[in-house]
């Protein structure tokens, strides 16, 4: 308990904690008890001292010497834990301040953080929103790019179709006027032509005149020569002179005939050059009249090219005010989003200051966690060290241990705060020990050696016994038994919920731990055996819950009939024996469950008005330990016993008849019988009745022997069952002032092989 803690850190002296400032009387606790101990200091090494000192007497058979040494003893004892309850109190002190610096803490770290996170829930908003709209404007501004990117491209081709269009008209215009010259040209040589032609026919006439006139003249002078033939008789004189002039005019004739031929082939060449001359002209019309089409067709094209370049021209005019327009939206739209960042940027710059006020928050947080946590190592410490001197002053007393147990409300049990009946005080001394029941007009305070609330898990409330548990493989003789009225939660407590891990009693969590500490001792050299056996009391009658074919003997046995007797018995080692009780031996925890599951489905159950599935025997189970230690020769024997007892009821208020009214009376009497043997023992009289219930006489070596025992008293917060709750608790407080003597281990040095006796 005191040493090196779990988390290694090493503990120092107690007049070194909390901050390395002595508790002496200048720094203790206002309180009556800083006075009494008189500033004295303890160390580890003064407690572990005072742990293990052993009395030295000179006379062991003097009383009064013994009297006077553990009065001195005890006295010590006291003045150390009372020192230890002013530091546990300057403890509580301190953490109660931490606990509310630290809530203050949170609180305001809490509201930091809400403030902080909707601060950026609205800005991520108006964030998301912006982005939003800047998406859907950017996707608007691409399309409408994409768009004016189209018609810019359909522009720009239009523009080269136009200049392709103006370079076709331009060259067509050349080629034209070309044209127009070369038809000019050759209008001008048609004319000319023409001209020629007309000076060819009238030369041609004039040479048709000349002809005629030829031919004139030859008729002339044909008639002449006829003339003349007729005048030859007569002029035959004249015959020469006529010849000589015939051949003057036949050589002009011949001539003429020549300059005739001549001008005829020249007037044939000069037809064919004007067939050539009309064959070109036919050739430059139909070139005209096709230049002329294309013309018509190229100035229809450029018409409607045109027109089509004024709608493009408007279209991009439209397009060019349009773009000029989203251009300004997106401005506007840039101009929001700059102001929206610069916003950001502000609350970037808040949200950093408040992230850092909110780290120095944390990190103060953190540090007073850390003190907590290192105030609650502390306390959690000294209250161990408590414990275990608590512990040890009820060993030496030989005082039953009483664990109070307070259930939580079920479903149906709707109870206001006002009336609640069940309260914990807060003081020092009775923090979680103490437990108040409130009835109308009085106030009832008991006080334990633990309290767990409703909230309190499983888990919680086995750590608390764990130790007690661990005492049977040690070699002690240990009792765990629960008490209380119907329905207040003893069956849950000690066997749990079936089927859920965190749900699970205190029965199969010890079973648990035995078996993980045996696996944790071999390497130590300890080997150990254990056997198990349940049995129940039912109508005063004890059943073995293990035996085969149960149900058949039992029925036997209850109609009279034959059957087993189990009978009890006790010999001069403080040792208990059942006769004829099934004993099974067990390796594994596995093995226990599957035989607690086959006792829980033998064990006799009932349903009252009271609870749905009510308890109707006491349960016992018994685990009996054997460890020997081969390097050693050491030998221990343990015996665990975990009794579930059968709730205590009022017959008005259970309902109870037939076989439920036989089995509640005979529940009562044994618990009756229970009671008188406390009050007996309490009164330290002389005989104690254990023989007068089956019950009372079976736990004989618990509640009068050498065993360390605990009983857990159960209660149920329900207003109504206030009644009863204040019996258990009455009864539980006479069972805390019991003395039943100093615990004694069983030990020795490897005896012959024997079987175990019941403990």
């Amino acid at each position: 308990m005191v040493g090196t803690a779990k988390n290694g850190r090493v503990r120092h002296a107690f007049s070194v904690v909390n901050g390395g400032q002595e508790l002496g009387p200048s720094s203790a606790p206002a309180s009556n008890a800083g006075s009494e101990s008189g500033g004295i200091e303890f160390t580890r090494e003064d407690v572990d001292a005072l742990l293990n000192e052993r009395p030295k007497r000179k006379d062991r058979f003097s009383l009064k010497e013994k009297c006077e040494t553990m009065s001195e003893y005890i006295k010590r004892l006291k003045l150390c834990i009372k020192w230890f309850q002013e530091l546990e109190e300057s403890y509580l002190i301190g953490r109660e301040k931490l606990e509310n610096d630290v809530e203050v803490s949170e609180r305001q770290r809490d509201e930091m953080g809400i403030l902080l996170k909707n601060k950026e829930e609205e800005l991520n908003s108006i964030i998301a929103e912006l982005r939003k709209n800047y998406a859907s404007l950017q996707e608007k501004f691409t399309k409408e790019e994409l768009d004016k990117m189209a018609a810019m491209e359909s522009l720009a081709r239009e523009r080269e179709a136009r200049l392709e269009i103006e370079r076709s008209q331009n060259s067509l215009s050349d080629e034209h006027g070309r044209v127009q010259r070369e038809l000019s040209s050759a209008t001008q040589k048609i004319t000319s032509l023409n001209d020629m032609y007309k000076r060819l026919q009238e030369y041609i006439a004039s040479l048709q005149q000349y002809n005629s006139k030829l031919h004139n003249d030859l008729s002339t002078v044909e008639e002449d020569f006829k003339r003349v033939e007729k005048e030859k008789v007569c002029m035959v004189e004249n015959l020469s002179m006529l010849r000589g002039q015939l051949s003057v005019s036949r050589q002009t004739q011949d001539d003429a005939i020549k300059q005739r031929d001549a001008l005829v082939n020249e007037v044939a060449s000069l037809r064919m050059e004007l067939q050539q001359v009309r064959d070109d002209r036919d050739h430059h019309k139909l070139q005209v009249q096709t230049l002329t089409a294309e013309y018509t067709t190229y100035k229809e094209s450029t018409e409607k090219s045109s027109f089509d370049v004024d709608n493009l021209k408007s279209k991009y005019t439209k397009l060019e005010v349009r773009c000029l327009s989203q251009t300004d939206q997106i401005r506007t739209l840039k101009d929001q989003l700059m102001i929206a960042e610069e916003k950001v940027q502000m609350s970037n710059s808040t949200t950093l200051e408040t992230r850092t006020e909110y780290e120095g928050q944390k990190k103060l947080i953190s540090e007073l966690q850390t003190r907590l946590a290192d105030a609650e190592f502390k306390l959690i410490e000294g209250e161990m060290l408590r414990k275990k001197l608590h512990n040890t002053i009820l060993e030496l007393k030989g005082n039953i241990r009483v664990f109070c147990r307070v259930r939580p409300l079920l479903a149906d049990e709707d109870v206001s705060t006002e009336g609640k009946v069940i309260s914990y005080p807060t003081s020092m001394d009775a923090l979680g020990r103490g437990i108040d029941l409130v009835q109308p007009g009085q106030k009832h305070s008991f006080t334990f050696d633990r309290v767990f609330m409703p909230e309190i898990s499983q888990e919680d409330v086995f750590e608390d016994i764990s130790q007690l548990v661990q005492s049977a493989l040690d070699g002690y003789k240990v009792c765990i038994f629960a008490y209380g009225q119907t329905g207040s939660g003893k069956t849950y407590t000690m066997m749990g919920k079936p089927g859920d891990r965190d749900q699970k009693g205190l029965v199969p969590r010890s079973l648990e731990q035995i078996f993980k500490t045996i696996q944790s001792l071999q390497p130590q050299g300890w080997k150990y055996e254990m056997q198990v056996s349940m049995l129940e009391i039912y109508n005063e009658t004890i059943r073995d819950l293990l035996a085969p074919n149960r149900s058949s003997s039992d029925m036997l046995r209850e109609n009279g009939i034959g059957g087993k007797q189990y009978t009890i018995k006790h010999d001069a080692n403080g040792n208990t024996h059942v006769s004829d009780l099934t004993i099974v031996d067990v390796c594994t925890a596995k093995e226990v469950s599957y035989l607690l599951e086959r006792a829980e489905h033998s064990r006799s159950v009932g349903k009252t008005q009271m609870n749905e599935q009510s308890s109707r025997s006491h349960f016992v189970f018994t685990l009996r330990i054997s460890g020997v230690n081969e390097s050693t020769e050491q030998q221990v024997q343990g015996v665990l016993n975990l009794i579930d007892l059968a709730g205590s009821e009022r017959l008005s208020k259970s309902g109870s008849t037939g076989d439920r009214l036989k089995e509640t009376q005979a529940i009562n009497k044994s618990l009756s019988s229970l009671s008188d043997v406390i009050f007996a023992l309490a009164k330290k009289e002389d005989h104690v009745p254990f023989r007068n219930s089956k019950l009372t006489y079976l736990l004989q070596p618990c509640l009068g022997g050498d065993s360390k025992t605990l009983m857990f008293v159960n209660i149920s917060p329900e207003p109504s069952s206030a009644g009863e709750s204040l019996c258990s608790l009455r009864f539980a407080s006479r069972v805390n002032a019991c003395d039943i003597g100093v615990p004694r281990r069983q030990t020795s040095m490897r005896p012959p092989e024997s079987r175990m006796s019941y403990g």
